[in-house]
């Protein structure tokens, strides 16, 4: 991961307890998707989630957004499954607006957009599971 260093495990702890709404960027409408499984666990333990993919209008019974650009409220933490290259575009909107933190899930790995995303402050993990970071921490109990 070229120099980069996820945060701390009591960082990603803490951040995990801050966060209430999680954007999750390719959030698939099908129950068999990683993206679909993670977040609707997410949601079981009591984050709100904001689908953010273009063409769906609904997943998880939550409006869905084409861009993190066309969601109204306020995001705590962008999830993403989008595959590297999608990276540095999705980096790009969450600095346009000033989001406080960006998950790269499981096999995801852009160390230039994660350097960019940290440098301009934004809590940055990659290449990690938050559904399994979050059972490491928590348990299957909700949000604490």
């Amino acid at each position: 991961m070229e120099n980069f260093q996820n945060p701390s495990e009591q960082e990603i702890r803490e951040l995990l307890v801050r966060v209430r709404t999680i954007a999750v960027v390719g959030l698939s409408p099908r129950p068999n998707r990683p993206s679909y499984k993670v977040a609707s666990q997410l949601q079981r333990f009591g984050y709100r989630i904001i689908p953010v993919r273009p063409a769906v209008e609904s997943v998880l019974g939550e409006k869905a957004y084409a861009s993190l650009r066309e969601v109204p409220d306020k995001i705590d933490l962008v999830d993403v499954f989008r595959a590297p290259e999608h990276v540095d575009a999705i980096v790009e909107q969450c600095l346009a607006l000033n989001l406080p933190a960006i998950w790269l899930q499981d096999g995801i790995v852009n160390a230039p957009a994660a350097a960019r995303a940290r440098a301009d402050g934004m809590a940055v993990v990659m290449n990690r599971c938050v559904y399994r970071d979050y059972m490491s921490f928590f348990g299957p109990v909700p949000h604490p």
